[in-house]
């Protein structure tokens, strides 16, 4: 008897030392904080905008520092030389992504943003690439014009449903680009049903948002019926899927009646042999690429927006230089962004004060990794902490103010005489081999229409009852992987007469522009053209 329980005594001791020893951070380990036996630091690991708190331990650790989340170790990153070490000079064993489970569930491993790194995502991002090159932009610009153009117009005559303007137009735009397809309303279904699936699906993939599926595997078997996050991706699933296949099915019935329009689906159909994509990858190459460029988009400009009501000098001082080099009596092309050095600034500086994603899509190592001091392990989570980055008072003089003026100084913003020759401009589109590919079309999709909202009209803050000003809250904004001001209440008016006479003159000429991508249209949306096009 006493032999048990001697050996009893020495299976609990085995055991309470192994419990003790999980979740504790190894010594070769970048420090964090402290941890807690078996959980290590998922008791404090935020469930919402983690970011800011990313940002606030990056001050007390440093640059570089762990989390243990259970077993696993996870590395944030708020220094950009760090960032560029990892994630672009060693980007063959960092550009793997997480085991994420929602993941999984949602998209069978089909995400291109998210996928892990392997055949699957190599042929897809080849798709893609193959694409999305800057000549092919360039054969873009006619149609992607043609859509700013009705923004303005939308502007003109709704403007206090800018909020709604600004989805129509970055998910037409890209829709027309990718698919071929436009919406001339928001109310378009192609356009209200995929807002509504991207909220709903940003939400679950926040950090923190879902329990640690992939460090406690045992959660996994939690029936659909007591887990609010498996109801929510299973509807997510079949929004996404009736979303993507439904848009390259349109394409597809345009290519086999003759009706092609040059869109970039049409010569991935062309290729899909070539490239090594089935027909489930094909819907998931362009729709994640839809995904990319309209939420993004439509976050970006939004906060864009927002800036110009809550700093009028800055838009002062844009309002003068678009009218000294564009003048009164044309809208502004693509060809003027190089003369317009404050506007260009005031675009990064927008990236920089409100970055629409302000982590990165986690990182994951596959070999070990020695850098400074330390050991990563594989198998390591990395976020990169672009919020961190972006407002680190070491890079960037009172980095909590709006100074485009920063970005006139140094190419970077940042403080004269640092060094920023690893620091992106903007880390909106990711690093690395996991860097967004449609890069080239973001950047001139936010820069026509930046230029041309700026050159149509004035944004004031809205009045109450009374008559004051009502101030906007800067950080009133959405929660999920991309960031985005909640709704809020501005005015919106033309800055002369004349310009809204030219609006309404060249959304009158852009009708033959969009002609050719109207298919489709139900009878609402058949009426809308119609109405606006008499």
């Amino acid at each position: 008897m006493a032999f048990y329980l001697v050996l009893c005594s020495l299976l609990a001791g085995v055991a309470f030392l192994f419990v003790k020893k999980v979740g504790s951070r190894e010594t070769d380990l970048p420090p964090g904080p402290p941890t807690l036996p078996f959980i290590g630091n998922l008791h404090v690991f935020p469930r919402e905008a983690p970011h800011h708190q990313f940002t606030e331990w990056a001050k007390q650790y440093g640059g570089i520092y762990s989390l243990k989340i259970g077993p696993g170790t996870a590395i944030v990153l708020s220094d950009p030389n760090i960032v560029k070490v990892l994630l672009e000079k060693r980007s063959a064993t960092t550009s793997d992504r997480p085991s994420i489970y929602i993941v999984k569930l949602v998209t069978r491993g089909l995400h291109m943003g998210l996928n892990r790194y392997g055949e699957t995502w190599k042929a897809m991002r080849r798709a893609a690439h193959a694409i999305l090159t800057p000549q092919a932009a360039t054969r873009q610009l006619p149609i992607q014009q043609a859509e700013a153009v009705q923004l303005l117009y939308d502007f003109l005559n709704t403007p206090e449903s800018f909020h709604r303007h600004l989805g129509r137009y970055t998910n037409s735009a890209i829709m027309s680009v990718l698919f071929g397809k436009r919406s001339p309303r928001y109310e378009t279904r192609e356009t209200s049903e995929f807002f509504r699936m991207m909220h709903d699906w940003a939400a679950l993939l926040e950090p923190g948002a879902t329990p640690p599926f992939d460090l406690i595997p045992i959660l996994k078997l939690i029936p659909q019926r007591w887990s609010a996050w498996k109801r929510a991706a299973s509807r997510i699933r079949v929004m996404q899927r009736a979303l993507y296949f439904g848009y390259l099915e349109d394409t597809e019935k345009r290519v086999e009646n003759g009706e092609e329009n040059g869109s970039y689906m049409e010569e991935v159909l062309a290729r899909r042999e070539e490239f090594g994509l089935d027909r489930e990858m094909t819907a998931y190459v362009g729709g994640v690429l839809v995904e990319g460029a309209s939420e993004t988009t439509w976050s970006y400009l939004n906060s864009f927006i927002l800036t110009l009501v809550a700093f009028p000098e800055a838009q002062k001082k844009a309002h003068e230089e678009i009218d000294r080099v564009v003048g009164q009596d044309r809208l502004a092309t693509l060809a003027d962004f190089e003369q317009l050095p404050y506007i260009r600034a005031l675009l990064f500086e927008v990236h920089r004060f409100r970055p629409v994603a302000p982590l990165l899509v986690p990182h994951v190592t596959t070999i070990n990794q020695r850098i400074e001091n330390y050991i990563i392990p594989k198998g390591s989570t990395i976020f990169v902490n672009a919020w961190g980055i972006l407002h680190d008072p070491e890079l960037f003089d009172d980095p909590e103010s709006f100074q485009p003026e920063r970005y006139l100084i140094t190419e970077n913003g940042t403080k004269p005489g640092i060094d920023a020759s690893s620091l992106k401009t903007t880390l909106t589109f990711g690093v690395g081999r996991r860097s967004c590919p449609g890069i080239h079309l973001a950047q001139t999709s936010m820069s026509i229409v930046a230029m041309n909202l700026l050159w149509a009209f004035d944004f004031k803050p809205a009045l109450d009852a009374q008559g004051n000003e009502i101030a906007v809250d800067l950080f009133a904004y959405s929660k999920g992987v991309t960031m985005a001001p909640l709704p809020f209440e501005c005015r919106i008016t033309p800055r002369t007469g004349d310009k809204a006479e030219i609006i309404r003159r060249e959304f009158l000429d852009a009708t033959d522009v969009f002609e050719k991508f109207e298919f489709g249209l139900s009878a609402d949306d058949k009426a809308f053209v119609e109405r606006f096009t008499r």
